[in-house]
């Protein structure tokens, strides 16, 4: 076996490492590029060239998947993620389907009214920040459930994550920013110095070492899963939650599984789209707003219109009332999944829209159904025709703040995206009721939205984004791009964003946003805010004779291939 693992880490060495194909240490980003065989567009340069050298090797679409999910994890410690969970979509080159759900869930001591007070009022700093806002991490079990989807063994696709960590690479301009608005939140919810903590400011070009990440994979290296479940490092967890008021058990640990899920799928224009079901909520808001505008006059107004993005808003508007209302984990909660994708339901919902008027919130609640901000996505393509989709997340930008002292990585804070109280909004102003409500064992609702696209069976799109709750609107608005405007792949992730989720009653848009649109918008009764910028979108497009990929502008999201 000490063989094997030698092999492995000289295999990964002969293109990882300073003056080699990938080198941590001098790297540029990619924006947009074309790729004959396979390409990958994710958060991290380092990550989408670790992808491409894993399918270059021999590998295919999920094992350049594991890959760059690891070295996220080292690179993109904002949101790359082994302290979280995710989901995969995926499409395989023999027409199969998958669709793994390894989003956290609720610890076996968590309750309904756990972040209230004596009161009664929600508490919304213990469900964002510190030990009890995190729930049971699920991406190591995604990772070892892709495993049989993938052609490389483990070992090789987590050395290169292992050398990143304990080697180091160069953060740039963005992470060294980044980094440094938080180290007061770092020191303020860890009692030890971790790795993200230094005396000095941060800048460009220094060099990030993290030795206790390493230790955890080489652990999950050499022991599986049980390298994180189980063992020293679930220990570390443990022990890292009786510093404070956590409530993760080994218990909990050792019980966590990824789950198989059905993919949802519709039919838009010609395209077959499949997203994630429940517990995500990105899938079925993708339906009802793509179906909400099919064919309407006012889509084929063009670009960037009032018409049409008037009535883009008002699909938002009513399918997020839905979301607050409807949807939950389907192991706990009865989603009317049937009833909330009808044509009929859908024609319904929009009855009440009034072309150059805006709704008003109190007045769309959720439909009647009759029926018995941190996030990371990746795209990724091969040449054997595998489309793979991952969205992964810790919730909010380096999760709950809190490092686990002794393993090197940080906790998710995604109880938060639980309802902690009906009708209180959680750090994305999400509302939520019944369907939502915190439960032992419960996964908690997410807005996550990985997709692959067909068209005539084939391949055509892989899309996703991080961005909380603006994750489904800007995979839709996305998809429209591209389906109704005829834009090529980097034009439609890069145009400006605009966002609506029923609560508030307002459409947050981004600084490009067009004056001459947002006067019109308005003229017709919107309340507009600006925000700042909405989303990291990554996008492969399938064409007949090559692969067009593109990564979002908003970040150091970069691509690669061959």
């Amino acid at each position: 076996m000490y063989a094997a693992l030698q092999l492995n880490a000289q295999t990964t060495s002969s293109w990882l490492g300073a003056g080699k194909p990938v080198d941590p240490y001098h790297y540029t980003q990619v924006k947009h590029d074309f790729f004959k065989n396979a390409a990958v567009s994710c958060a991290h340069p380092l990550a989408s060239m670790i992808g491409a050298q894993m399918m270059k090797q021999g590998g295919n679409a999920f094992d350049a998947g594991i890959a760059v999910q690891l070295a996220l994890a080292v690179v993109y410690p904002a949101a790359g993620n082994i302290g979280g969970g995710g989901f995969l979509i995926a499409k395989k080159a023999n027409n199969k389907f998958l669709a793994i759900d390894y989003r956290e869930v609720a610890p076996g001591k968590a309750t309904q009214n756990m972040y209230l007070d004596k009161d009664g009022n929600a508490q919304l700093d213990l469900s964002q920040n510190g030990r009890l806002a995190s729930g049971v991490p699920g991406t190591i079990a995604g990772l070892f459930a892709t495993l049989p989807s993938a052609k490389l063994n483990f070992k090789t696709l987590i050395q290169p994550a292992i050398e990143l960590a304990s080697k180091g690479y160069v953060i740039t301009e963005r992470e060294a920013n980044s980094l440094n608005s938080n180290q007061k939140a770092f020191i303020k919810n860890n009692n030890f110095a971790p790795a993200f903590v230094k005396t000095q400011t941060w800048k460009a070009g220094d060099t990030l070492i993290q030795p206790e990440l390493a230790n955890t994979l080489i652990r999950i290296r050499d022991q599986g899963a049980k390298g994180f479940y189980e063992g020293e490092t679930a220990k570390l967890i443990v022990d890292e939650m009786r510093k404070g008021n956590g409530i993760i058990s080994l218990e909990d640990l050792k019980n966590y599984k990824a789950k198989f899920r059905d993919p949802l799928s519709f039919n838009y224009n010609g395209y077959t789209i499949y997203g994630f079901p429940p517990p995500s909520s990105g899938g079925i808001l993708l339906l009802q707003m793509m179906k909400m505008v099919e064919n309407s006059k006012e889509i084929k107004k063009g670009f960037q219109t009032p018409e049409s993005t008037q009535i883009m808003i008002e699909a938002e508007r009513r399918a997020y009332a839905d979301r607050a209302e409807h949807l939950g984990d389907p192991d706990f909660w009865k989603v009317p999944l049937k009833g909330l994708s009808s044509n009929s339901y859908l024609v319904n919902r929009m009855s009440n829209f009034t072309p150059g008027k805006a709704s008003k919130s109190v007045d769309i609640g959720a439909g009647t159904i009759k029926e018995s901000e941190q996030t990371t996505h990746i795209s990724i393509y091969d040449k054997e025709g595998n489309m793979v989709s991952i969205t992964t997340t810790l919730n909010g930008g380096y999760g709950a703040k809190t490092v686990v002292q002794g393993a090197g990585f940080l906790l998710n804070n995604e109880m938060d995206d639980f309802s902690v109280k009906p009708g209180v909004a959680n750090m994305f102003g999400a509302v939520g009721g019944e369907a939502n409500a915190i439960q032992a064992g419960k996964r908690m609702l997410s807005s996550m939205c990985p997709v692959v696209v067909t068209k005539n069976g084939k391949p055509a799109i892989v899309v996703g984004t991080p961005g909380g709750t603006t994750i489904p609107t800007s995979v839709y608005q996305a998809l429209i791009n591209v389906f109704e405007f005829g834009m090529n792949t980097d034009n439609a992730i890069n145009q400006p964003k605009f966002h609506h989720q029923h609560l508030p009653d307002e459409v947050f848009i981004e600084p490009s946003f067009p004056e001459a649109l947002k006067s019109s918008l308005i003229s017709m009764g919107y309340k507009l805010t600006n925000r700042a910028s909405i989303g990291k979108t990554e996008m492969i497009q399938i064409h007949k004779d090559k692969i067009e990929v593109a990564a979002d502008r908003r970040g150091d999201d970069s691509v690669a291939g061959f």
